[in-house]
This record gives C-alpha cells, structure tokens and sequence, in this order.
C-alpha cells in the first residue's frame, strides 16, 4: 500500500513539472511574439504609418497637388526611364549568368559566385564612388570619354551604371536554385530529339524557371526604383534633372516642402507593398510547383 502511495506521488509530481514546463514555454513563446510585435512596430509599422499621415495631413488637395510639381514629375520619369533600362539588361545577364554557374563545373566559379554577391556586401555609397573614381573626369576612363564627348557621371548613364550595379545579383540569385533542382536532363533529352538551342532555352529552360525569374524581376524593379545612395554619388541630386524619386524625397524634406517628401514616400511605400503582394503570390505559385512535382 505505501509502495503504491508513492508511486503516485510520483507520479502528481511528473504532471506538475510537465504543466510548469508547458506554462513556462507558452510564456516564451508569447513573450518572443509581443517582443516581435514591438520591435516591428517602433522600426516599421508606425513609421510607414506616419508617411501615409502625414501625405494626407494637408488633405487630398495637397496630396494631389505635389503630383504637379514639375520637379516631381521629372523625378518620376526618371525613375521609370531607370528602371526600364536596368530591368531587362539585369534579366538578360542574370538569366545568362544562372544557366553558366547552374549547368558548369569549371575553375574559378566559386569566385564568380562570390563576385555576383559583391552588390550584396559593398555600401552602395562605396559603389558610387567607385563609379565615380572609373568614369569621371579624374577618373581612369575620364580622358577617353571627354574625347567623345560622353558624359557619365551628373548624368543618366552614370545612374544606370550605380542602379545596375547594386541590382546586379537578384535575377542569378533566384534562378540559379532552380536550375540546379530541375537538373539538365529534359535540356539534354530536348537537344537528343533535334531541337535546337533557341529552342531548349524557350521551350524547357524558361518554363522551368519562370517563378524564379518573375522573383527575381520583382526584386531587382524594387531595388532599381528604390535606389538611393549609389545613384545620389554619381548623380549629382541637380534638381529637375538628376533627381530619382528618393532623392526628390530627401530635397523636398531638406528644403521643408514636407507635403511632397511624404507624397513621394508614399509612392515608394505603395510600391514597396505591391512588390510584397506579388512576390508571396509568386512564393506561392513556386510552392505549389514543388509540392505538385
């Protein structure tokens, strides 16, 4: 009977230890999630909440009337002129770059990876300088270009050349893991039956990466219109011609034109949140792709 006894307090005393324990981890686990909650807020939520506040505290009138500015229209164009150029020349080469380090064992790839993540690692402020130091008018290529009158930095190329730069590595990045998965054998069995190479490439290649490559085309846009510091060294911020739409932020701030600095970051935000949308649809998609394969 006592042996029995004590079994059972034995017993009363394991479940209580196991409710401490499982009290114990819900109390972590909740306070890592209001820790989370909190950090967010104070760092993103509540300032993206004051740009749309304050966008809209001069009522829609002002908010409608920064779309006017001939400043901001420049700025706008610009950026989209930008991003129209980076986008497809990075998608060329990233598409280029993924299929050589994918399908490819050959010296010096794991340098070429490592360069392709420079962008992810150099300050764009250090990129700009760099850009600066190779093509101004100081700079190695400076002499050459003066000779046929082409002008690189305070001017267009120079800020495709800073927003190419750092956008360089997304497309790559992306595409490569899923060539790897995918593996070479439906190319290889395509170029058995005869076809051609354009044809591998536009029949199996891109269908299979197409999620990727969309992510990656998502991520560099974003990058490309987003773009401050390496495009404020080469740009030379000459309002009315130099400025993209986060520069056009800072000057119009700067200046105490705050109606069109937080009109213009709301755009930015705007298409921060569109980019967020599409790339979990894309996520999604991808995630339905694997589970079906």
């Amino acid at each position: 009977m006592a042996h029995n006894t004590g079994m059972t307090v034995d017993r009363s005393n394991q479940k209580l230890k196991a409710a401490n324990q499982v009290g114990s981890g819900a109390w972590v686990k909740w306070g890592l999630i209001g820790f989370v909650v909190v950090y967010l807020g104070l760092i993103l939520f509540i300032p993206a909440l004051n740009v749309f506040v304050q966008a809209c505290s001069g009522g829609i009138a002002g908010f409608l009337h920064t779309f006017n500015e001939r400043e901001f229209q420049n700025a706008v164009k610009l950026t989209l002129i930008i991003a129209a150029i980076v986008v497809p020349v990075n998608t060329i080469f990233g598409l280029c770059a993924a299929w050589v380090i994918a399908r490819n064992r050959f010296p010096g790839r794991t340098l070429l990876l490592s360069i392709l993540d420079l962008p992810f690692s150099i300050s764009p402020v250090v990129a700009g300088l760099m850009i600066v130091l190779l093509y101004g008018r100081q700079g190695w290529f400076g002499p050459m270009l003066q000779a046929i009158d082409l002008k690189v930095i305070f001017a267009l190329p120079g800020m495709i050349l800073a927003t190419s730069f750092v956008s360089l590595p997304f497309v790559a990045r992306e595409v490569i893991p899923v060539l790897e998965e995918v593996g070479p054998e439906q190319e290889e069995a395509a170029k058995t039956l005869g076809a051609k190479d354009w044809q591998i490439f536009w029949r199996v290649t891109l269908p299979n990466v197409r999620w990727g490559l969309i992510y990656g085309i998502i991520l560099t846009n974003a990058r490309a219109m987003g773009e401050f510091g390496a495009v404020s060294v080469v740009s030379g911020n000459i309002l009315g011609k130099t400025q993209t739409m986060p520069l056009f932020v800072e000057e119009a701030y700067k200046q105490y034109n705050t109606q069109s600095a937080y009109t213009a970051a709301t755009l930015l935000a705007c298409l921060a949140i569109v980019t967020l949308i599409v790339k979990e649809i894309v996520e999604r998609r991808t995630g339905i792709k694997k589970g079906a394969g």
